[in-house]
């Protein structure tokens, strides 16, 4: 009997010890996200090892750390976000100001190489999608715990932790003020846990529906499901919407899917009769159904005239925008009711809240080019990929295409916050699909 080297599978190549240490830091960077100031630190950190360790190695032993097509993609992926962003700063409204951002804004590279590592290889990938899910499943408890009894035990203790190291809160009183929907562990001046969730959800129903099959994914979706209700715009039911479909019908099939999102309409119903902020957020949806300009603007709590303003921008500025960040600084010049108050209040609108609006407006033609660049490259990477790597990233996909997904309203993608998180799963989607071990059993 022979022993050939042909006849024993090349073990995938181990990751350098200093390495090793990459779930860490992305679980502490999003279990952090609480407290965006030590966040940002971890990101910085995170990114001064990274950069640091690959100097020190003079960038050798590349593919111990990801595979070359990992390197490629994460890479790519970021320079479509990042250019548009340099580019539309040269002639920006304020540019010393757009130079800074896009310089700073750098810091993600190697930020986003430390990502893709920590889900190089199965037991990274189990560690780092396992540990998001446990990170999901808490700050759920916590958000239901603050539906029954009205307080965060979560916040509560970061609340304290605050008051302890700087004798002020984490939120101010105006802050607290006119909170109408449930804030969990970011707080009353931070409400986007229902997009958060949202967005990870997959991480936490993948696992659930890994290791309890259809029961635990049904628990997982109804307990996180509530909390998304009672939590989020609807901007958020609209993205959880989309995970429990494109989530569900693989584990659970079309009819029982169907009577899932049949009891979500109940759910949905329920809480429209007990909770007066789900309550409003209906009304104002359904003014929608009237047909008129009028009934269609309060249904988008007056988005339509920044919607207006941001295609005044890509006009004034088609090929590079306003800047990035720059749509405040604009949005008086392109305003379709000057003079008039607006939906949201006093002063200009931060943003264009529409992923496409928000790339046309402030980075113009050439960031929408670059970002339908980086959205085709992902979708060849996976449509190629072996079915066992699209298994294994499937969760990361999703993630980031509910995230992105342009038939929504979003927060700011070139906003520290929601910007980090965008990369973060592009990079996690990257690592997990193009992983080291890819291809091997």
């Amino acid at each position: 009997m022979t022993n050939s080297s042909t006849d024993i599978p090349e073990s995938p190549p181990t990751a350098p010890a200093a390495w090793r240490w990459a779930p860490v830091w992305v679980l502490l960077y999003v279990a952090l996200w609480p407290a965006p100031g030590y966040a940002e630190g971890i990101l910085v950190l995170g990114a001064l090892v990274a950069i640091v360790k690959l100097l020190v190695s003079r960038f050798r032993g590349g593919t111990r750390l990801l595979s070359g097509q990992a390197w490629a993609l994460t890479s790519v992926l970021f320079f479509a976000y990042w250019l548009p962003e340099l580019v539309s700063a040269f002639d920006a409204v304020d540019v010393p100001r757009a130079l800074k951002e896009a310089a700073v804004d750098l810091r993600y590279l190697p930020f986003l190489w430390l990502a893709a590592a920590a889900v190089a290889d199965t037991p990274a990938r189990r560690t780092t999608f396992g540990g998001l899910s446990v990170i999901v499943a808490v700050w759920t408890l916590d958000a239901l715990v603050q539906a029954i009894t009205g307080n965060s035990p979560l916040f509560a203790g970061i609340d304290s932790i605050k008051h302890a190291i700087s004798g002020r809160g984490m939120c101010s009183a105006e802050d607290i003020a006119g909170v109408d929907r449930l804030s969990g562990i970011l707080g009353p001046c931070n409400l986007k846990l229902g997009l958060v969730l949202a967005s990870l959800s997959p991480f936490a129903l993948y696992t659930a529906g890994r290791r309890a099959g259809t029961l635990g994914w049904l628990v997982a979706a109804g307990a996180v499901g509530v909390v998304v209700l009672l939590a989020g715009s609807r901007a958020s039911w609209l993205t959880y919407g989309l995970v429990l479909l494109l989530s569900g019908w693989r584990l659970l099939g079309w009819k029982k899917l169907l009577g899932v999102f049949a009891f979500g309409a109940v759910l949905l119903a329920v809480l429209s009769l007990t909770s007066p902020q789900v309550a409003q957020r209906v009304e104002r949806t359904a003014h929608a159904l009237t047909g008129d300009e009028v009934g269609v603007d309060t249904a988008l709590s007056g988005r339509a005239r920044i919607w207006g303003a941001a295609l005044c921008m890509a006009r004034e500025h088609p090929v590079n925008g306003v800047g990035a960040r720059g749509f405040r600084e604009a949005f008086p010049a392109c305003d379709p009711d000057p003079g008039e108050l607006a939906a949201w209040g006093e002063g200009p609108a931060y943003h264009a809240h529409q992923i496409v609006l928000e790339v046309l407006s402030e980075t113009g033609g050439f960031g929408l080019l670059l970002w339908l660049a980086g959205a085709a490259l992902a979708w060849r990477a996976w449509r190629y990929a072996p079915e066992r790597d699209r298994e294994h990233a499937r969760p990361a996909m999703l993630a980031l295409a509910v995230t992105v997904f342009p038939l929504n309203t979003h927060l700011a993608f070139y906003s520290t916050f929601w910007g980090g998180l965008t990369l973060l799963l592009a990079a996690l989607y990257a690592g997990s699909l193009l992983a080291r071990d890819a291809g091997a059993e």
